[in-house]
């Protein structure tokens, strides 16, 4: 059975995307701080199928913690089919008030984490054919007030996921997902107004983290000829931003 390594599963769209690969892939659930919801996510998910998945644990902050990452990744099953680089960290940087500690985390997580991991995986995905999908955001293209270091480094994800797609082709696939409207943030954050967001939403609703699910394992299972892309999944809201 092919597996999955799902980076940030253990809450919000990473669970939603565990859950969803799970129904045909062995699961790779990492987590940073969240090992209780971790290993819920683990317990449920092997009692529908036993021996399923597995979690592990990484700060990635370094290269090296990548590659340590990418090894407890495939020493549970062997092999690696399918990289989502989920994980990030996400809030305001007004200019003016941005330290060097914001630029590192929100570089960090959202760039430097994904192309260190991708890179360190790379041999086992070419074993295997597989793909990488990594989550983007539709501010990489259209700035979100007070959040430039964010929005620069979603920018970075989105260059890096198009020319790993061309170097790695054709024996692995690299694609994004933008996701829109679907979670808000767990903390109020500048530059987030609900109502006005929502109303500048075609389809007049925010979106379920199923919708970002569905579209991760769309590009990862049933997309052999798309790589390179992004896909936007916000519910038109890129058209009114």
């Amino acid at each position: 059975m092919a597996t999955a390594l799902i980076t940030g599963a253990a809450a919000r769209l990473g669970r939603a995307i565990a859950e969803e690969l799970h129904r045909d892939h062995n699961i790779v659930v990492h987590y940073r701080h969240s090992q209780q919801a971790a290993e819920a996510l683990v317990r449920e998910l092997n009692g529908r199928r036993a021996d399923s998945a597995q979690a592990v644990q990484s700060n990635l902050e370094s290269a090296d913690d990548c590659e340590k990452l990418a090894h407890a990744a495939l020493a549970c099953f062997g092999e690696l089919t399918v990289l989502v680089n989920n994980a990030s960290a996400f809030y305001p940087t007004p200019i003016g008030s941005a330290d060097e500690q914001q630029w590192g985390e929100l570089i960090g997580s959202n760039l430097k984490a994904p192309f260190f991991l991708s890179q360190a995986l790379v041999p086992a995905l070419k074993k295997q054919q597989g793909c990488i999908v990594n989550l983007a955001d539709i501010h990489a293209e259209k700035p979100m007030p007070a959040h430039t270091i964010y929005c620069a480094a979603k920018a970075g994800l989105v260059m890096m996921s198009k020319s790993l797609a061309r170097e790695l082709a054709p024996d692995v696939r690299v694609n994004a997902v933008a996701p829109g409207a679907i979670l808000w943030p767990e903390q109020e954050n500048e530059g987030y107004n609900k109502e006005q967001i929502l109303g500048r939403i075609p389809m007049q609703r925010s979106g379920d983290p199923t919708d970002i699910a569905r579209t991760v394992r769309f590009l990862a299972t049933d997309a052999p000829y798309i790589t390179g892309q992004v896909i936007a999944v916000d519910g038109g809201r890129s058209l009114n931003i």
